[in-house]
């Protein structure tokens, strides 16, 4: 949230600077919600996996953003690490 990721989706950029900061965090908040409370369900375990890929991919396509301040190493490592342990998870997930 530190790096004002909100003004860079299209709908959240329309709002001020609170108001997309409070919504941003409450989809979050609601994620977590629901990782925590179904982690052995193999159809949410695959949809996570494809979520935490999509989400590296939609950081690299707002690369070039005017907005975007999600540029230090630390967070591109967690994003990065996220993203690989997603896709090793769900290639092991039994069919």
């Amino acid at each position: 949230m530190r790096c004002h990721e909100c003004r860079i989706f299209p709908g959240l950029s329309q709002l001020s600077e609170h108001t997309g900061f409070c919504l941003f965090m409450l989809l979050h908040i609601q994620l977590f919600i629901v990782i925590f409370s179904n982690p052995d369900i193999p159809a949410f375990r695959r949809g996570f996996d494809i979520f935490l890929i999509i989400h590296l991919v939609l950081h690299l396509m707002s690369l070039r953003h005017p907005n975007n301040e999600f540029k230090d190493s630390l967070s591109w490592s967690i994003l990065c690490g996220a993203a690989i342990f997603g896709t090793a998870d769900y290639l092991s997930i039994p069919s």
